[in-house]
């Protein structure tokens, strides 16, 4: 059964959901960020050819398995926690903790945030050229100190794991 929503929840989920809304506070939230010393966002473009190139797939939308932790709902500034999501895994295993936004449609079908099924039949078809062993599943509602740990330790954590598994690029899918 879906977790009840307060109606305080509702309304900051619909209010966040406009678009001018989220336009402001997403330039709120980058102007706090540290750019590059010459003003930039932090950017690696791809340019291996994807036929031979090993993806990954990155969400914010609060994906995790029954056996992990769910994420804190509880502290008003998100969790910048992570949860690794084995390449192998059965997507109809997966579940979702995330009260920002309205995952329905996720419930329904994973592939809305997590296109795991759609990654690997591009695999099969030898568009790309195969899967990281793990992916990555965060909660997008991230802000105040929060920020920080994800900028420090867990977005840094997720790197290397990625360089190591030998990941040339990462598919990212907010929620």
């Amino acid at each position: 059964m879906a977790e009840r929503k307060t109606l305080k929840e509702q309304v900051l989920e619909r209010f966040y959901a406009i678009p001018a809304v989220a336009q402001i506070w997403a330039r709120r939230l980058a102007q706090q960020q540290e750019l590059l010393p010459d003003g930039s966002i932090p950017f690696a473009p791809f340019a291996g050819p994807l036929r031979t190139a090993r993806a990954a797939l990155i969400t914010t939308g609060g994906i995790h398995l029954p056996s992990q932790p769910p994420f804190d709902m509880e502290d008003p500034d998100g969790d910048a926690a992570y949860r690794e999501i084995p390449g192998d895994i059965d997507p109809q295993s997966i579940t979702i903790t995330h009260k920002y936004y309205d995952h329905r449609d996720a419930d329904a079908d994973l592939n809305v945030i997590f296109p795991l099924a759609h990654f690997r039949d591009l695999v099969a078809q030898s568009v790309i050229g195969g899967l990281g062993p793990r992916h990555f599943g965060f909660m997008g509602h991230i802000d105040a100190g929060q920020v920080e740990i994800l900028r420090r330790r867990t977005a840094p954590e997720v790197a290397a794991k990625l360089r190591a598994d030998g990941v040339d690029f990462a598919f990212l899918t907010p929620a």
